[in-house]
C-alpha cells in the first residue's frame, strides 16, 4: 500500500473529498475523526500542563479587526472575500491571534495575572488556489492548535522555554525524532511591522531560549512572520519534503495595534509582549504526517479500532461479548467480527491496521485466555484474558508508540 496519506486516507476511510463540498475542504470520516479527536485531546492536555486556559472565539469578525491587526494589508489576497451584512463587512479569519488579543483586552489586566495564557483549537481560512490543494496537507479550512501568551518583557525567555519543552514532550510521544529547529528572522525586502529595536530584542529572546535548552538550530533570514521573528520546527514528510509543524513566535506589534496594556506594580501602564505558540500545528498537517510516518498503522492510542475480537464460531460469541465489555468499560475501542472464515477475518483486521487481533475459540473459552495477534510486532501468543486487557489499557493510557508484546 502507498505511503501517500491521500491514498491511505481513502483506502482506510480516514477522510474524503467531494466535488460538491469543494477542493481543500476534506470530510473527516468516522475513523479519521477518532485520530483527530485523540490528537485534539492530547494537544489540550499539553496546553493545560503548560498553563494555558481554553477559550472559544468566532471564526469571523468585522473587517476592521483584521485591518488593525495588519492581516488585511498583508494577506487580503489569500483571504476569502468580505461578506456584506447590514451595511458592515465581515471576514472569515485567516488567523486566531486578533481574536485572542481581544480576549486579553476584555477587561483591565494587572501584572499579577501575567503570564496570561489562552488556547483554542480554532478554525481559520485561507483562499488557496485549487492547484496547490493536496489531501490534508494543504487545505482551505485549517484547524489549528493555537495558544497565545501575554507577558512582560522579563518573562519572554522563560515562556519560550515553556513552549519548547512542551513541543519536545509532544514530539517524543508522537515518535517524531527527526526534527530541525529554525530561527526565522527578518531579512530581504519583506514588509515587517515594528521597529529595528523591537526586532533585535525579540530575536535575542528566541536565541536565548534555544541556547538555554542546548537546542541546535539554523537561522533563516527572511522567513520571519510579518509581525515578529519565530522558531519553526521542521519535519520531513514521507516524500522528503520539509514541513513546518510547530512554531513559537514573538509579536511586539499586535499589542501596539490593539493598544493592549496591563497595570505594572508601580501603577504605570505597560505594553505586554504577545507570544504565538502552536504545539502540534494544524490537525490536518499533523494527521497527514502521522498517516504517512506509520503507513496507516497508527499507535494504539490513535488507532480508530484498537482491538478486533474474532470468535471462531457462534458458541464463542458470549465470551467475545464479555471481553468486549471488559475492554469498553476501560474506554478501549473494540469491534467484534463474527462472520466469515477466520482466515478472511484476520486478513481484514490486518488490512484495517488494527493493533490487536484477539481470537477466541474452544481452548480460550475453557482456559479464560485470548489468542492474541499483534501485527506491528509480528507476534502471536495465548495469554490470560485479564492480562491481555490490563496490558492493552496500560499501553493506550501511556500513549505507547507500539502495541504491547505478549
Amino acid at each position: 500500500m502507498s505511503v501517500d496519506h491521500r491514498e491511505l486516507g481513502r483506502d482506510l476511510e480516514f477522510f474524503a473529498t467531494t466535488p460538491i463540498v469543494g477542493a481543500g475542504l476534506p470530510l473527516w470520516l468516522p475513523d479519521g475523526a477518532v485520530i483527530r479527536n485523540e490528537l485534539e485531546k492530547f494537544a489540550a492536555e499539553q496546553a493545560a500542563r503548560s498553563g494555558c486556559r481554553g477559550v472559544y472565539t468566532p471564526v469571523m469578525a468585522k473587517k476592521e479587526l483584521y485591518e488593525r491587526s495588519g492581516h488585511w494589508s498583508k494577506f487580503s489576497e489569500d483571504m476569502f472575500p468580505e461578506m456584506k451584512i447590514g451595511g458592515e463587512s465581515f471576514l472569515l479569519r485567516p488567523a486566531n491571534c486578533p481574536h485572542h488579543a481581544q480576549v486579553f483586552a476584555a477587561r483591565g489586566r494587572s501584572y499579577r495575572e501575567l503570564p496570561f495564557r489562552v488556547r483554542e483549537l480554532g478554525s481559520m481560512f485561507r483562499s488557496e488556489l485549487s492547484g496547490v490543494l493536496s489531501g490534508l496537507s494543504r487545505v482551505r479550512q485549517i484547524n489549528l492548535d493555537d495558544a497565545h501568551v501575554f507577558c512582560s518583557r522579563e518573562q519572554v525567555q522563560a515562556e519560550v522555554i515553556v513552549a519548547l519543552d512542551a513541543i519536545e514532550r509532544c514530539y517524543s510521544t508522537l515518535g517524531i525524532a527527526e526534527r530541525k529547529y529554525r530561527l526565522s528572522i527578518r531579512g530581504g525586502e519583506g514588509q515587517y511591522l515594528g521597529t529595528d529595536e523591537q526586532w533585535a530584542d525579540a530575536e535575542d529572546h528566541l536565541r536565548g531560549a534555544l541556547n538555554a535548552r542546548s537546542i541546535e538550530y539554523v537561522e533563516a533570514k527572511g522567513e520571519a512572520a510579518f509581525y515578529g521573528p519565530k522558531i519553526d520546527v521542521q519535519v520531513r514528510d514521507a516524500h522528503g519534503r520539509e514541513e513546518t509543524l510547530s512554531t513559537v513566535q514573538l509579536d511586539f506589534n499586535q499589542p501596539e495595534r490593539f493598544d493592549l496594556e496591563y497595570t505594572a506594580e508601580d501603577g504605570s501602564k505597560v505594553r505586554p509582549v504577545m507570544i504565538h505558540r502552536g504545539l502540534l500545528g494544524s490537525m490536518e498537517r499533523m494527521t497527514a504526517l502521522l498517516i504517512e510516518r506509520f503507513e496507516g498503522r497508527m499507535p494504539p492510542w490513535l488507532a480508530p479500532n484498537q482491538v478486533s475480537i474474532l470468535p471462531v464460531g457462534d458458541r464463542h460469541q458470549v465470551e467475545a461479548e464479555r471481553l468486549r465489555a471488559d475492554l469498553e468499560a476501560r474506554d478501549v475501542r473494540v469491534a467484534i467480527a463474527p462472520d466469515g472464515s477466520l482466515g478472511r477475518r484476520i486478513r481484514e483486521a490486518r488490512t484495517h491496521r488494527d493493533p490487536y487481533i484477539a481470537v477466541i475459540g474452544d481452548n480460550e473459552v475453557h482456559g479464560g485466555t485470548v489468542d492474541v495477534l499483534v501485527p506491528a510486532r509480528g507476534g502471536r501468543a495465548v495469554v490470560d484474558a485479564g492480562v491481555f486487557v490490563a496490558q492493552v489499557v496500560s499501553g493506550i493510557k501511556e500513549r505507547a508508540l507500539l502495541p504491547a508484546a505478549f
